[in-house]
């Protein structure tokens, strides 16, 4: 019998994830909402509306962090055109914000000021139901999305991979923006959209409707690192992590890449337009230099400084990184390029696992520390000093005789590939491989690499198959 949605959606994220996402939750929605409307401003824990907005903006990053953890941590993908999703979905919902100034503006008319510098009289035929919230939302969702489905199908069908695939994603950014920055496309050209004054009939710059713009990104990021969990612990998880290992052979054992990284690839876009039409009204301006591809490449230093093929490790990642960089910006704002580039040069050489891989290094070794004390001790007082081994195959269940069926075999293999994982906070207990560094190749040239990860791909394909 087949297990509920709903048990096997509660099962994929561990305890601790939903301790974690708990006390998150409690810190979001209760504690910053008290610290910022109930406390004085002279309280020492009063949140100011400065920390406030700067934690709202790096939550939207963080979002964007784990969408391009999906694609390039679990699926193999180098994307540097994130930043064009996050800017179209952060385009999309400020022209509603644009329609909400009304007759506020500087000139006192119903289009937005921008086109009556212009001498423009009335609105684009695309700026149409741009009054509506709901289609903000819709078109915040649904426009990365559709760019993202066209794109990709044309370039997977090509089986465009690796760097060239990264480089056709950056050239793709970089055009868009420059087709932003002209001002006949009708999108404020340099300036973009800028001086909001309400969201839904409330005061945009309102303590109370920013509390509420945090509240939401935290609930988007729970939601994406709850929804990314499920999915990378679930079969379609376990066929990412082998079309990033081995694509080749992902499709001898008769599956398909082309669907699979056309719906995680489309999936993360969204995601991305979601995080950036959140990301405008708390920021106030939108405009096209988030379309550069020097940001794109930021979102990548994100994934890798906290460790890619982990979600946890993406809103490390983003976290660390994003305040660093308003702490630069301020005390040594020439110097923070040059950091953000020794700082992915140092994490490629050093870490390639990231934050979250040293610290998996460092409990690994604490318990096979303590393991070799304890075995040790028993030693020397001669409990189980003779004791014969079983050999690996057969400890691991597999028949000494032969190979057996492939669900045997790919069970046993998927006992002894996630037998030493070290379980923690979300994402960090992942079923699927942990990837090699950035910069290396995603395709496995070594034939004994990742081995599990490909016989459980062909043991769900051939469980499958005898349950039709």
């Amino acid at each position: 019998m087949r297990t509920p949605f709903t048990i096997r959606f509660l099962r994929s994220m561990p305890r601790a994830g939903w301790m974690a996402l708990t006390l998150f939750a409690l810190f979001a929605w209760v504690w910053v909402p008290v610290a910022h409307l109930a406390l004085p401003s002279d309280h020492a824990l009063y949140l100011s509306s400065y920390w406030i907005t700067l934690l709202g903006k790096i939550l939207c990053f963080m979002v964007v962090a784990v969408a391009m953890d999906l694609i390039w941590g679990y699926t193999g993908i180098l994307s540097l055109g994130h930043g064009l999703f996050f800017a179209l979905g952060g385009y999309a919902f400020g022209m509603y914000l644009m329609r909400q100034i009304g007759r506020d503006g500087n000139y006192g008319a119903e289009i937005p000021d921008f086109m009556v510098f212009l001498g423009w009289t009335e609105l684009p035929w695309y700026w149409f139901g741009s009054s509506s919230f709901i289609w903000a939302v819709f078109l915040a969702m649904a426009l990365p999305g559709a760019v993202a489905f066209v794109f990709g199908w044309f370039a997977f069908r090509s089986r465009i991979k690796g760097v060239y695939f990264s480089i056709i994603t950056q050239a793709l950014t970089f055009a868009a923006m420059l087709l932003f920055f002209r001002n006949e496309t009708g999108f404020g050209g340099n300036d973009g959209f800028t001086d909001f004054r309400r969201i839904l009939g409330y005061a945009i710059t309102a303590p109370e409707t920013r509390v509420v713009l945090f509240a939401l990104s935290a609930g988007l990021l729970m939601l994406c690192l709850v929804l990314g969990r499920y999915l990378v612990t679930s079969r379609f998880g376990r066929v990412l992590a082998a079309i990033r290992d081995a694509e080749s052979r992902v499709m001898f054992i008769g599956y398909n890449p082309l669907h699979y990284k056309l719906f995680i690839w489309t999936m993360s876009a969204m995601l991305c337009g979601l995080a950036g039409a959140l990301y405008v009204p708390q920021v106030g301006i939108i405009n096209p230099s988030e379309m550069s591809p020097a940001n794109s490449i930021e979102i990548a230093v994100w994934v890798a400084v906290g460790g890619r093929g982990t979600l946890i490790g993406a809103v490390i990642g983003a976290g660390a990184v994003n305040l660093a960089k308003t702490w630069f910006t301020v005390a040594l704002p020439d110097y923070w390029p040059f950091v953000l580039g020794f700082l992915f040069i140092a994490v490629t050489l050093f870490m390639p696992n990231g934050i979250v891989g040293v610290v998996r290094s460092i409990a690994i070794r604490l318990r096979r520390g303590n393991r070799d004390g304890r075995t040790m001790e028993d030693g020397r007082d001669g409990v189980g000093a003779g004791a014969p081994q079983a050999p690996v195959g057969q400890a691991a269940g597999i028949p000494a005789g032969g190979t057996g069926d492939a669900t045997t075999v790919a069970s046993s293999a998927a006992s002894v590939s996630g037998g030493d994982e070290v379980s923690g906070a979300v994402g960090v207990h992942d079923t699927a491989t942990v990837p090699r560094g950035p910069g290396r190749s995603n395709e496995a040239d070594d034939p004994e690499r990742n081995e599990a990860t490909i016989v459980r791909a062909f043991a769900d394909k051939a469980t499958k198959g005898a349950g039709a």
